[in-house]
């Protein structure tokens, strides 16, 4: 049975670079780091980063919550992000957008006003 989203991995070629632009993104330091994988706790999930040079913009896309569409896509494309997608009002409220980071891979945001994590508990 399907219980959620849980971790979402990001191939990248330079980990340490990796881990100091998702690091600024996200606020706060990795939980677990090692040499051969990073790893974030985001709002009771995973992001986890591994060094094998792969990156991919055909990859799985993960969308993240955001508080606010806008201003997290402006702060992305400040920190080297490129816009993949621009926001899109996907009805109901609900606003996605997605930029490439630094290391290829697609980032996704997402606001939801209905999504709450205390549903989930």
């Amino acid at each position: 049975m399907i219980q959620g989203l849980r971790t979402v991995i990001y191939h990248v070629s330079d980990l340490a670079k990796a881990k100091k632009w998702y690091s600024e993104v996200l606020g706060f330091e990795p939980y677990f780091d090692q040499p051969f994988y990073v790893g974030y706790e985001v709002g009771g999930f995973e992001l986890g980063l591994i060094p094998d040079g792969n990156p991919g913009a055909g990859g799985c896309v993960a969308y993240w919550g955001v508080p606010d569409a806008g201003t997290a896509l402006a702060r992305l494309e400040g920190m080297g992000a490129a816009v993949r997608e621009k926001i899109q009002d996907v009805g109901e409220g609900i606003r996605v957008a997605a930029v490439a980071d630094p290391f290829g891979n697609t980032f996704g945001i997402i606001e939801n006003p209905h999504f709450s994590l205390e549903k989930v508990r």
